[in-house]
């Protein structure tokens, strides 16, 4: 057989590309190099990656999977019917013997092929999970991958939910034989995530490290091993310092995201009160923190999904909201960190700011700088659209772009630029301003910012809404000077019929009013039709309009 000829330099050459396609398309990021060069921005602070510098003097531990702390081995009975497996954006059906090389399998979606390492349809099924599927499917995983390695199936976050997701099926329902090789698989776990922590430096470091803490606490609880029980919940506790605001609320920009977290925090705290363990009152005051917070997001009609939609689960509440203590966040609290909720009367608001403008980064924010959701007596009127999949380019970066959001542009562009983790505030400052001011006032609220003051004569930026019983309208000012396109969205999954949305609400503004198909996301991966409204003019700074909406 004739050798494939390999070019090892191509995916170093596409690298370089994409880093050059990237700098030629942001000017602030040219600007921030070039401030750079010149020493006037400084460098991000030295770091030792995958080892926060919290966990000095905690030993790592290793003795778990010696005794099967209580755990049942499963009955190794064969699958005798199909299974649908709920992955991160489609169902996967497999019959009895497909198993067999599922894992080699590709996916157009990377997040489907982690969701299957992850065995994160054994949470989603909870008790219709077959054990006999869990039996085979885990025998072909750990034939194939039960050795740690490199690649993305031991991966750390991939690691810590697999280790999550069968410890919790394990405790209920039993673990797969032979029960001491999957001990002894899953004691391999604690080493594969410790040595790969997801510390990037205090500019750079996500919600991920705190679920690698969360998989090493639970299976140093789970198997009796308290080295790495320590150092899990060291990791939980400081990170929450890091990735929870004041109020509560995750500071990455999504509400998603913000109850994947407090199920989380809930799940150790829960943990620590049946293992009895000294952190178990920190964890509790993690959890009912983000636990009003959580409850602040969900309006009338439901939970607004405002920024990314996650992979790991289907958006709901936190399992057992209802046996917590608390009625919501403290709301002046809440919008100081960029999330207000409002009612007035028959309607209900959730309005998204972030603090700095700039989207969160590292974060699953998206352009949503006064973004907000409406519902009026319990039914969502203009909805926002969330993101059905991860990506930089197409459909994926279209729906975490301003154009996907209901808010202003000013020539097309998003109303403030892609931030970067090495970015700092003086930086930020510089190029957009003071922070936007997002606040509530007797019947309604007001948003201000300075996001496109990148651009040549555009200053502030300030929406009004108001709200009385027969409707609401939203007053927009942008001060500056000479000509621009201004575009205002609106975004509703009711049937709209000219400047009317579901028979009930009549739409008024000046200017080029259209309307394009668009997706509201509901989980990753699935959504249902909606309508984007655009209103549009060319016009001279200052200038100032109003959009009423009213019922009809």
């Amino acid at each position: 057989m004739k050798p494939i000829a390999v070019d090892y330099h191509q995916p170093i050459i596409g690298a370089l590309r994409r880093k050059a396609r990237r700098v030629l398309d942001d000017p602030v990021l040219r600007t921030w190099l070039i401030g750079r060069a010149l020493g006037r921005n400084p460098g991000v602070a030295p770091f030792a990656a995958h080892r926060p510098p919290y966990l000095e003097g905690l030993a790592p531990g290793g003795n778990g999977g010696e005794s099967n702390s209580g755990f049942a081995e499963l009955a190794r009975d064969a699958p005798t019917g199909p299974i649908e497996l709920p992955l991160a954006g489609i169902t996967l059906r497999l019959e009895p013997g497909d198993q067999h090389g599922l894992f080699a399998r590709r996916f157009d979606d990377i997040e489907d092929l982690l969701a299957l390492h992850r065995f994160a349809w054994l949470p989603v099924l909870g008790e219709a999970a077959d054990p006999a599927w869990a039996q085979a499917l885990w025998t072909a995983w750990r034939r194939d991958h039960g050795k740690p390695g490199e690649g993305w199936p031991w991966h750390p976050y991939t690691a810590a939910e697999r280790a999550v997701n069968m410890l919790a099926f394990g405790r209920r329902r039993g673990l797969p034989g032979p029960l001491g090789d999957t001990l002894e698989v899953l004691a391999a776990h604690g080493p594969a995530i410790f040595r790969r922590l997801e510390y990037f430096g205090d500019h750079n470091t996500s919600n991920h490290l705190s679920n690698n803490g969360r998989g090493l606490y639970l299976l140093g609880l789970e198997l009796g091993d308290s080295g790495w029980a320590d150092i899990g919940a060291r990791i939980l506790i400081e990170e929450a310092k890091r990735i929870f605001t004041p109020s509560g609320i995750l500071c990455e920009g999504s509400s998603h995201y913000h109850m994947l977290l407090t199920r989380n925090y809930i799940e150790v705290w829960r943990a620590a009160a049946a293992h009895r363990r000294p952190e178990e009152a920190e964890l509790g005051k993690i959890a009912t923190r983000a636990l009003a917070a959580a409850r602040s997001l969900v309006l009338p009609g439901g939970l607004a999904l405002i920024g990314d939609i996650s992979p790991d689960c289907p958006p709901a509440l936190p399992a057992g909201v209802a046996e917590l203590p608390g009625n919501g966040a403290e709301l002046d609290a809440l919008a100081a960190d960029g999330w207000l909720r409002a009612d007035f009367g028959r309607w209900s608001g959730l309005w998204h700011a972030s603090p700095w403008g700039w989207s969160a980064m590292p974060g699953h924010g998206h352009q949503d700088c006064g973004g907000f959701e409406v519902h009026f007596a319990g039914e969502p009127l203009f909805c926002d659209l969330g993101r059905g999949r991860y990506g930089e380019s197409g459909e994926a970066a279209f729906y975490r772009s301003a154009a996907a959001h209901n808010g202003l542009l000013i020539d097309g562009l998003d109303s403030y630029p892609p931030n970067r983790p090495y970015y700092d505030d003086a930086f930020r400052r510089r190029i957009c301003g003071p922070p936007p001011v997002l606040a509530r006032h007797e019947n309604g609220v007001m948003l201000r910012h300075h996001g496109f003051s990148r651009l040549g004569g555009v200053g502030a930026v300030e929406r009004h809404w108001r709200f009385s019983g027969s409707g609401f309208s939203i007053a927009d000012r942008v001060e500056g000077r000479g000509r621009h396109r201004v575009s205002r969205l609106l975004h509703t999954t009711l049937p709209v019929e000219g400047t009317v949305i579901g028979g009930k609400f009549r739409i008024t503004a000046e200017g080029d009013t259209t309307t394009e198909a668009v997706t509201c996301w509901q989980a990753y991966g699935r959504g249902r039709p909606a309508t984007a409204i655009r209103i549009e003019a060319t016009v001279r700074l200052p200038w100032e309009q109003t959009i009423t909406v009213e019922i009809i």
